[in-house]
C-alpha cells in the first residue's frame, strides 16, 4: 500500500546526510521533492541529481526542498555527494521501509533477469504535507526541468 494524491505519509523517520534525521513535520511549510533512484555513482542516478543540482537554486526560489533516496548506505551517499557536489541531502533507506511508503521497491526486469529494485519515481508534497504531483518509471533526461516547470505552475495558479 502506497501513498495516493492528496494524502500525507504517516509517521515516519529517516536518516539523511548532514546528519539529518527526517520526519514527516520536515516536509511542512515548504513545497518538498522526494526522487526515489536506484544506485549511488551509477550514470543515470548521477546525472538525475546533478540536473536537480543546476536546477537547485530556481527551486529555492519556490520554497522548495529537495532530497532523494535510495537503499544505499550512509557513507556511499556521503562519498556521492562529496564526488559530485550535490547541493541537497540524500535519504538512506537500507531496510526499504521508506520506499515501502511509496511503492517503488518492485520486481523489475533487467536483461531477462528478475530483481528487487527501486522503481525511479519523484512524488511533491505540498506545504500542508499532502502529495499533489507523481511520477513513476521516471526517464531522467528533462525530468528535473518538468518537476521544477510543475511547481511553478502549482504555485501560479
Amino acid at each position: 500500500m502506497s501513498i495516493k494524491i492528496g494524502e500525507k505519509l504517516p509517521p515516519f523517520s529517516v536518516v539523511a546526510t548532514s546528519n539529518k534525521t527526517l520526519t514527516e513535520n520536515d516536509l511542512l511549510n515548504h513545497y518538498t521533492v522526494i526522487y526515489f533512484y536506484p544506485k549511488d555513482s551509477t550514470p543515470g542516478c548521477t546525472t538525475e541529481g546533478l540536473d536537480f543540482t543546476a536546477l537547485s537554486p530556481e527551486f529555492t526560489k519556490l520554497n522548495t526542498q529537495i532530497y532523494g533516496a535510495s537503499l544505499d548506505s550512509m557513507k556511499r551517499h556521503d562519498n556521492f555527494i562529496a564526488k559530485q557536489n550535490f547541493s541537497f541531502d540524500l535519504i538512506s533507506d537500507p531496510e526499504g521501509e521508506f520506499c515501502d511508503l511509496f511503492g517503488v521497491y518492485q520486481m523489475k526486469k533487467n536483461f531477462g533477469k528478475e530483481y528487487m529494485g527501486i522503481v525511479r519515481s519523484t512524488f511533491i508534497f505540498n506545504e500542508s504535507g499532502e502529495l499533489i504531483k507523481e511520477w513513476r518509471n521516471v526517464k531522467v533526461k528533462g525530468h528535473a526541468q518538468e518537476v521544477l516547470d510543475t511547481i511553478n505552475s502549482l504555485q501560479n495558479n
